[in-house]
């Protein structure tokens, strides 16, 4: 059977153990100290009363005549008697310069030899000592008794050390009394304190607060998704690699402690940080990225902070792009499906009619109209994912009733893009603007969208110009386009306002440069340039073009 082993102490037990034994020790040591140090004082103080007592019995005259008559110890032992009586001394004893007693505590004494030193006193010096006499240790003083030059006799004034021990006990017993309050004090102080301290860390012991440390580092570095931690002050109090990956701040920067002002983040995606409410699945655009922000605070009775989760939903938002697209693509088929089931059927109808000639006459245009169209957009731009975009996105706006038409001066040709341009941006750039454009020329009485796709004759540029017949735009607010939620349209599900910001973003991250210009019919012009290739002298700007 396995005896369960006893539970190691929490911290703040471990802490109110160490605190109360340590207060215990010093409590302790104090009062031996002071009882150490009241005892000397106290035996110094009693050889000083000692001294004045032996010294006054030495200088009263009763004393020298009685040290001069035939009886002495007739005269002297009452006297004596007395001055223990009267004073705070145990015992008084004069006798001859022999040493022999005339006086003592015990008459029986009386007349046998002193115990304890006389020699510096027969030399006419007082001195003081602790010696064991008859009535045990004590501290004791011996002084001569002089009649003139002579001296006559010698008195001793004594107390006993059991005596002096006794009132320093009566001193340290208060002290104990006044040290045990305070270990009291400090005790109940410190439980108190640990409780607190128990309630914070739940009850658990170092170890356990060590391997939850660890487990926290280890999940912190496993999540790929981003965490910050902000404190009261908007500070950083923690940041993941995630974080780091995701905000574009360098794993070797130092950034906790700093305001997230200082990270040189994008204005909104600063204020949504700094936003003392809740967040709860904003979308915000970086540099080269498209992230989704939630805020949480971090409250206790006050303002404590705020946690921050980020998560990349750049290829998300990427392959959703494509999917509306093949969507476009295939509601556009559908619809062409749809229309060449009705020219079949009028095809066949004519047939049946006798009317063979008018029948592959109507065929034979409809044939060539599709053709033409496809053999345009080939001849203009023969790259193949934006001459399939172009395509589809004619059809689109065909079903809307906006007429997409490619431009003469289109010229795009094949293999001509470099690898850093991927076709993903090109699609974002080009059919979010598509889009706009055609969402703009929509209800106008010449509904029409101009794609224009080129590069300069020196292939250094690729230009993408998409014009429109819609109301147009207004200088002065022009630049509040490209703002991520910006839109003229109706509200709606997710995804408002979210086209143009991803055009710029996409523009921005190759270094090209986006413009909007009105055009010759009042509607709007978009203008993209992308560099194809660094221009010579050129320093590479990490951070993009300006937009």
């Amino acid at each position: 059977m396995r005896i369960p082993l006893p539970r190691p102490r929490s911290l703040a037990g471990q802490l109110f153990a160490m605190q109360a034994v340590l207060l215990t020790v010093v409590v302790a040591g104090y009062a031996l100290a002071t009882y150490l140090s009241h005892r000397s004082e106290a035996e110094e103080a009693a050889g000083r009363q000692a001294t004045s007592v032996a010294l006054a019995v030495a200088d009263s005259p009763s004393v020298r005549e009685a040290a001069r008559s035939s009886d002495p110890s007739a005269r002297l032992q009452p006297y004596a008697v007395a001055v223990v009586r009267d004073t705070d001394v145990d015992f008084v004893t004069i006798m001859d310069p022999r040493g022999i007693r005339w006086t003592h505590p015990d008459p029986a004494q009386i007349g046998l030899p002193f115990k304890g030193h006389t020699g510096p006193a027969l030399k006419g010096r007082t001195f003081t000592e602790t010696y064991t006499g008859t009535l045990g240790p004590s501290v004791r003083a011996v002084t001569p008794v002089r009649d003139g030059d002579r001296i006559v006799g010698l008195v001793s004034a004594g107390i006993r050390v059991e005596e002096i021990g006794r009132r320093v006990q009566e001193q340290l017993a208060a002290l104990l009394v006044v040290a045990g309050g305070a270990l009291g004090l400090g005790a109940i102080g410190t439980y108190v304190i640990n409780a607190r301290l128990r309630r914070h860390t739940h009850g658990m012991n170092a170890t356990e607060l060590s391997h939850m440390h660890d487990y926290h580092q280890a999940a912190l570095h496993a999540v790929r998704e981003g965490l910050l931690m902000l404190d009261g002050q908007y500070r950083v109090a923690l940041i993941n690699d995630g974080g780091r990956v995701l905000l574009g701040v360098d794993q070797e920067e130092d950034v906790v402690g700093r305001s997230v002002a200082e990270l040189r983040l994008p204005a909104p995606l600063t204020g949504a940080l700094l936003a003392s409410e809740p967040r709860v699945d904003e979308v915000h655009l970086t540099a080269d990225r498209v992230l989704v922000v939630n805020t949480s605070p971090v409250t206790g009775g006050q303002q404590r902070g705020s946690v921050v989760t980020l998560r990349d939903v750049t290829e998300l938002q990427s392959l959703m792009g494509e999917l509306d697209s093949e969507r476009g693509f295939t509601q556009a088929l559908r619809s062409q499906a749809h229309e060449a089931a009705n020219r079949l059927h009028t095809v066949v109808s004519l047939i049946e009619l006798g009317r063979a000639e008018e029948a592959v006459e109507f065929a034979t245009a409809e044939l060539e109209l599709a053709q033409a169209l496809t053999d345009q957009v080939v001849a203009a731009v023969s790259e193949p994912v934006l001459a399939a975009l172009l395509l589809g996105k004619t059809a689109q706006a065909n079903e809307r009733g906006v007429e997409l038409v490619v431009s003469p001066d289109s010229r795009l040709d094949d293999g001509l893009l470099p690898e850093a341009l991927p076709s993903r941006d090109l699609v974002t750039i080009l059919g979010n603007l598509i889009d706009n454009a055609v969402d703009a020329s929509q209800g106008g009485v010449r509904p029409r969208v101009t794609v224009t796709a080129l590069t300069e004759e020196d292939g250094s540029e690729l230009v993408l110009r998409v014009g429109d017949t819609g109301p147009g735009v207004d200088p002065d607010r022009a630049e509040e386009l490209f703002r991520l939620g910006y839109t003229t349209k109706p509200s709606g599900p997710g995804g408002r306002g979210l086209g143009l910001a991803l055009v710029r973003q996409a523009v921005s991250r190759h270094g090209g440069t986006l413009a909007v210009t009105s055009g010759e019919d009042g509607g709007a012009v978009f203008d993209v340039r992308i560099p194809l290739r660094e221009p010579a002298g050129a320093v590479v700007n990490g951070a993009g073009g300006a937009v």
